[in-house]
């Protein structure tokens, strides 16, 4: 059999437990947060006075922070590009309503569709950002999609995701307290919200993983090693502003989150390290060969890499986006 039949026919077996992850890991609709819990009340007459408590706050907060959050918002605007990738995986089948697959990606997509909707709402009320110049790299980004080496590999979205995820909820949770410490407890506790959402996905995608390898151990390794010597890819690394070429923004974008200590190439490791321990790699059993040298090659990999990211030097000067202009800041 072909290894692409052979994850079909695993996706197959473990469809019957998806309903059940579903509700292990989503929360039903009439009970999870919305976006108009945390902004202003547009019909109440207090709207004005509690926008301008928005702006006033804002103003406490620096530059790179700003980068950051619009970052971070426009990365979790690109959703459809998410949501049409996850759709078309091997074993997936969109046209199949009710398929526990299909199912789990448009309720996943339900419940993320939220956060970028929330801090839209929020970077436009603040006064703080360039809108438009936002708009047009939201849209920018979604029109140039993404490649991140998964192909149509459940195997190799599920470690993908779980590594996504996990990347994440740190982005948000270091955000949210960068706010707080700023004083402003709202939008800290947004981010924070937002960042347990993540962590719950985080969770889900690794036991998708976890199932795999019960079933088929030596390809579910194989995916794993693929994508950890591919590198795994950020969803926004085509990012670019307007008038500028694709990934143009991307590197730039990383820096400020790793200045002010929101991501770091530390972080990247911390999370390799995280699913290894997780996954239980080096207790897996009944592998082939190939997948025996694959699992070295995982174990040794983050003592390498937590080497390579103690010389990557960040530069110390900020870049200067469109996003966020110096004057809209005074």
């Amino acid at each position: 059999m072909s290894l692409k039949n052979v994850r079909l026919e695993v996706m197959k077996f473990l469809e019957k437990d998806v309903e059940s992850l579903i509700k292990k890991y989503l929360i039903p609709i009439e009970k999870i947060w919305q976006p108009t819990d945390f902004l202003p009340n547009s019909e109440s007459d207090s709207f004005f006075e509690e926008v301008k408590e928005i702006r006033e706050l804002s103003k406490e907060l620096p530059y790179d922070f700003w980068v950051v959050l619009v970052g971070d918002m426009i990365t979790e605007e690109a959703l459809p590009t998410y949501e049409s990738w996850l759709m078309d995986i091997e074993g997936v089948k969109q046209k199949d309503r009710e398929n526990p697959w299909a199912k789990w990606v448009r309720h996943w997509t339900g419940e993320e569709n939220r956060h970028g909707d929330v801090l839209n709402k929020y970077l436009y009320l603040s006064g703080r950002v360039n809108m438009r110049e936002i708009e047009k790299t939201t849209q920018y980004l979604i029109a140039d999609g993404f490649d991140i080496g998964t192909d149509r590999d459940p195997y190799k979205n599920f470690v993908y995701t779980s590594f996504q995820e996990l990347a994440t909820y740190i982005s948000h949770n270091r955000v949210a307290k960068i706010a707080k410490k700023n004083g402003n407890k709202q939008l800290g506790k947004m981010c924070q919200i937002i960042s347990g959402d993540e962590m719950r996905h985080h969770h889900a995608y690794s036991e998708f993983v976890e199932r795999i390898f019960k079933v088929d151990p030596s390809q579910m390794m194989m995916a794993f090693y693929d994508m950890m010597k591919l590198k795994i890819a950020m969803p926004a690394h085509f990012l670019r502003e307007s008038g500028n070429k694709i990934s143009t923004a991307f590197e730039e974008f990383s820096n400020t989150a790793q200045r002010i200590g929101v991501y770091t190439s530390t972080d990247y490791v911390d999370i390799l390290d995280k699913l290894i321990k997780r996954w239980e790699i080096d207790k897996i059993t009944n592998l082939t060969d190939e997948a025996e040298k694959a699992r070295d090659y995982l174990m040794k990999l983050p003592t390498r890499m937590y080497r390579l990211s103690e010389r990557i030097k960040i530069p110390e000067n900020s870049f200067q986006f469109k996003w966020v202009e110096p004057a809209i800041l005074k």
